[in-house]
């Protein structure tokens, strides 16, 4: 059983059979806190089917939401960072919206920088500097990339950076740099072998094929 629910087990039986409420606010509050976390595993979940092919789940975005308004009933500034990245990444990847996603990306980046949330932080410049690309504004996705890049070798996360080297090698590619593309996605394919990432290996060879 999860902690916080043992905790309002307890703090409700010293409510009920020992009359101390003074701890029903600890309960409500760390209730929420779960969940948040059960709504953003929940929304992620969902997403992670439409990317698969399985269409568009309706409850995404309520889930992304909730887990987002409850982070932030409870001060949890790197929570409410990180929902808001999926309520953003709703917007752009699965309505389209790249406008509506931006001002909410921009939220997560505030919070998940506050929080030193570097993971985050990875993921909320992957996702402008994918837009940016599609808007034909390569220094500025360039830029995005990169940085996104330097967070995900700092903290670990050697699949992340292997996808976005692939994205990096579709920018090189239009600033006609080919042997850089080349020469990157050689590293991501690296990268993608050792961590086991199959997924990112699809997108390496994809992007090879169009070299």
């Amino acid at each position: 059983m999860d902690a916080r629910l043992e905790r309002a087990k307890v703090l409700y039986e010293r409510a009920v059979f020992g009359g101390d409420v003074g701890g029903l606010e600890v309960a409500d509050r760390e209730l929420n806190g779960l969940e948040a976390d059960l709504a953003l595993a929940r929304g992620r979940v969902a997403h992670a089917r439409f990317l698969d092919g399985q269409g568009e789940d309706a409850e995404e975005m309520a889930l992304f939401e909730r887990a987002a308004e409850l982070y932030r009933l409870v001060g949890d500034v790197r929570g409410e960072g990180e929902a808001l990245f999926w309520v953003g990444v709703f917007h752009q990847v699965v309505r389209r919206d790249h406008e509506a996603a931006r001002a909410v990306l921009e939220r997560s980046h505030e919070l998940a920088t506050r929080a030193g949330d570097k993971l985050t932080l990875s993921y909320v410049l992957r996702h402008p500097g994918i837009a940016e690309h599609v808007a034909g504004r390569l220094q500025a996705a360039r830029e995005r990339l990169e940085e996104s890049v330097r967070l995900r070798r700092e903290i670990g996360f050697p699949a992340g950076v292997a996808a976005n080297l692939v994205g990096l090698a579709y920018i090189a590619v239009a600033e006609g740099r080919r042997d850089d593309a080349v020469a990157v996605l050689e590293e991501a394919g690296e990268l993608a072998g050792a961590s086991g990432a199959a997924g990112v290996m699809r997108t390496i060879e994809e992007a090879r094929a169009q070299l």
